[in-house]
This record gives C-alpha cells, sequence and structure tokens, in this order.
C-alpha cells in the first residue's frame, strides 16, 4: 500500500465486501486488521506510511519477545 489511509481504506472496501457475501472468516480477518491499523494510526498521527505487519502488532504488544530490542 502507499500509505495507511490507503490500506484502511482498502480494508473497509475489502470488510463490506465479505460482510456482504457473508463469509465470516474473512470479516474476522479484516475487522481485526482494521482495528490494529486504525489503532496504529491515532498512536501515529503524523505518520502515513503503511506500517508493516510486525510494526502494527508491536505497537500492540510492545513486550512481545519479538518486539523488545536489547543493548549489550
Amino acid at each position: 500500500m502507499q500509505n495507511i489511509e490507503a490500506h484502511i481504506a482498502k480494508d473497509r472496501e475489502e470488510l463490506a465486501k465479505a460482510e456482504a457475501s457473508g463469509d465470516q472468516a474473512k470479516v474476522r480477518h479484516y475487522s481485526s486488521e482494521l482495528e490494529a491499523l486504525e489503532t496504529y494510526r491515532s498512536q501515529h498521527p503524523g505518520e502515513h506510511k503503511d506500517p508493516t505487519t510486525l510494526e502494527v502488532h508491536c505497537n500492540l504488544n510492545p513486550e512481545a519477545p519479538e518486539c523488545l530490542v536489547y543493548d549489550d
């Protein structure tokens, strides 16, 4: 995606399609991803780049082992 706003718009579109077709697995997937992206955007208001999946995950789970940075 070119930026987070475009990613959110695309997820909303895909969520609407999934709801219309009754595909509950896709509804769950897009609902979850949309919620995470909107949380990320609200916590990084000046940032417009599309974050990676890991960036979004670590934003929501900063204490997860894969998100911790260690200094030696």
